[in-house]
């Protein structure tokens, strides 16, 4: 991997992308949203998961399709997220700086 082109993730963004590749096929806002408040055991506003997907997406870490309307939905369709090449990428390089940041911090 080339370091120099290699951008920074937050936190935040992390959790996101990997609820999106723990939800693959169901990783749209809703399911994205009910998915991190579950396992962090704290509310998650729309706002604070729609702003980041916004940003991965432009920087190329995530793409989105939109899956078929259905009458849950009144008729609307899902915009649903993946991880790009990219954005796996990008987490592998997280986790191996966090992994490094961990064994020096004990």
């Amino acid at each position: 991997m080339n370091e120099d082109i290699m951008e920074i993730i937050t936190r935040r963004e992390e959790q996101i992308m990997l609820a999106i590749g723990t939800l693959q096929e169901n990783a749209y806002l809703v399911a994205i949203r009910k998915h991190l408040s579950r396992v962090m055991r704290k509310d998650w506003s729309i706002g604070a998961i729609h702003i980041p997907l916004r940003r991965l997406e432009r920087a190329g870490f995530i793409e989105a399709r939109f899956g078929e309307a259905t009458s849950v939905r009144g008729g609307r369709r899902k915009k649903i997220y993946k991880l790009t090449n990219q954005g796996i990428e990008a987490l592998k390089e997280n986790k191996r700086v966090t992994d490094i940041l961990w064994a020096d911090f004990s």
